[in-house]
């Protein structure tokens, strides 16, 4: 990504639901405490244990949040697209970061300084009923995770996942194609890559889904979501 044009943080700035409503002069003092960071697919952007300075937006590209086990094994714990941010809620309890983030393609990123968010709390503390709702959500994001892992079977979760990436709720029939590769969404999944392998296998043969590469067709929306397990 190097040599690209410089990007417009304000401009960038308004569009994300935390800064939505506020001022062009609200905006100006943020984009001052912001700078943008170019990494490379595969980079660490920050490590377990790394004290955090503020909280991230991806502009493009696609960032992995994880743990990892002294054997090396990986719990994905988020997969983060354009548009979305992370890192708020640690960044006020002022506590090391308890995962790490990895760029799953080449990123472009903003980094908004918890300094100058503090600051805008000071000035106008509305800001700090909209970044409670927003992590709210992420709270019942996580809910909604927990209960999946520990109440539904594989496939519901992969099914779930499935029907969940299409953004066309009324749809009969979907090609959803895979933000990343199996082994990431497996874990993100709660499931090893040979599990989640083989429920696509039988999904495919019962004629449920058809899987090519990344792009999975559902020919029938309303028979995948009522298949009886």
């Amino acid at each position: 990504m190097n040599g690209s044009a410089p990007l417009n943080i304000g401009s960038l700035l308004a569009r994300v639901p935390l800064f939505s409503e506020l001022s062009p002069d609200e905006l100006t003092r943020i984009a001052r405490g912001t700078r943008e960071i170019n990494v490379s697919k595969g980079d660490i952007l920050f490590h377990k244990g790394d004290l955090p300075t503020g909280f991230h937006l991806v502009v493009q590209g696609q960032i992995k949040l994880a743990f990892s086990s002294s054997q090396g094994n990986e719990k994905v714990v988020d997969i983060l697209n354009t548009g979305q941010t992370f890192g708020e809620a640690v960044m006020f309890m002022d506590k090391p970061n308890i995962v790490y983030a990895q760029a799953l393609k080449d990123s472009q990123l903003l980094h908004i300084s918890s300094a100058v968010i503090r600051g805008e709390l000071e000035r106008d503390p509305r800001l700090g009923g909209k970044m409670i709702a927003a992590l709210s959500m992420r709270l019942h994001h996580l809910m909604t995770d927990v209960e999946s892992y520990t109440l539904h079977s594989a496939r519901q979760r992969i099914i779930g996942y499935l029907l969940r990436e299409s953004t066309d709720t009324d749809a009969t029939a979907l090609v959803v194609t895979l933000p990343t590769n199996k082994g990431i969404i497996a874990s993100r999944l709660n499931l090893t890559q040979e599990h989640f392998s083989r429920i696509l296998h039988e999904l495919s043969a019962a004629g449920l889904i058809v899987v090519e590469g990344r792009k999975i067709g559902i020919p029938d929306v309303k028979k995948l979501r009522d298949f009886d397990f």
